[in-house]
């Protein structure tokens, strides 16, 4: 099975996108299965995993109705806000839909990451650690110093780093998120998404041998059996087009690498963390 592991979809006039505005018009319009099959089917994909973009438990319920009528949802990464008491039957909920696979934390949006360390957060992580569920986690590089510490609170976390950490790519910085990333791949639960790249390099001038180094990086600290191909669909048509963003990924891949290797980047890999 091939698989799109990062996309997104959504209805504007369902007001949950306050992100979303006019000052971005390539992003302000809805964006639905029929946009993306044309281009999973030019690229021999099969199915796609549908992620939030917006922290509300609506959106949740939208995606998941919205994948028990379209075939190419492979499942549906929800929004839990780990803060609310009642976290825990809002999860049980969720979780009875068949193409629930888990839930998204999004680091990138707190005004201090470290409160992924405070002992309630902690506590949730360890819960769902001890089930094993899917957990993605969207966090900028500059908050990964409080992730390293979370998983050594959390070894067990069964998690995945969306957009390799979104390192600031349009400066070609690498330090510290390529020893950062190193360490965070120890953990032998924890995957990244080589997804959501584009965005973070110069939107109008980038060129693929831009994201060489990160790639590589990620390939060779996480292996082959842990890193998964994302689109990060639409977001990415901020920087590039969805042929553009494959582009970018197999242009980036080791010379060295097997078919096998990469159906495991474009899509076994993401079949095996989600439980498909």
């Amino acid at each position: 099975m091939r698989i799109d592991a990062h996309q997104h979809y959504w209805k504007i006039d369902r007001g949950d996108y306050g992100w979303i505005t006019p000052a971005l018009p390539v992003l302000n319009r809805d964006y639905l299965p029929n946009d993306l099959v044309p281009h999973l089917q030019k690229f021999n994909l099969d199915k796609s995993i549908v992620v939030q973009a917006a922290p509300t438990l609506e959106e949740t319920e939208y995606l998941l109705a919205l994948s028990e009528v379209t075939d190419s949802i492979a499942g549906v990464v929800g929004w839990l806000d780990l803060d609310d008491p009642e976290y825990l039957s809002h999860y049980k909920k969720s979780s009875q839909h068949p193409n629930y696979v888990g839930f998204r934390v999004m680091i990138q949006e707190m005004p201090d990451e470290r409160v992924i360390l405070q002992p309630h957060f902690v506590d949730a992580l360890r819960y769902f650690a001890s089930e094993d569920v899917p957990v993605d986690l969207l966090v900028l590089a500059h908050q990964l110093e409080a992730v390293m510490e979370l998983l050594e609170l959390v070894p067990g976390l069964r998690a995945v780093i969306d957009h390799i950490a979104k390192p600031s790519i349009a400066e070609g910085v690498i330090e510290p998120w390529k020893s950062q990333m190193s360490s965070i791949a120890k953990h032998a639960n924890l995957y990244c998404k080589v997804s959501g790249m584009v965005t973070e390099a110069d939107h109008s001038t980038w060129k693929p041998e831009d994201f060489t180094v990160y790639v590589q990086h990620i390939l060779e600290v996480f292996g082959t059996e842990r890193v998964m191909f994302g689109s990060d669909w639409p977001v990415c048509l901020l920087a590039a087009n969805y042929e553009d963003v494959v582009s970018v990924v197999n242009q980036s891949l080791p010379d060295s690498w097997s078919e096998n290797d990469k159906a495991r980047l474009f899509g076994l890999n993401a079949k095996e963390f989600y439980k498909l």
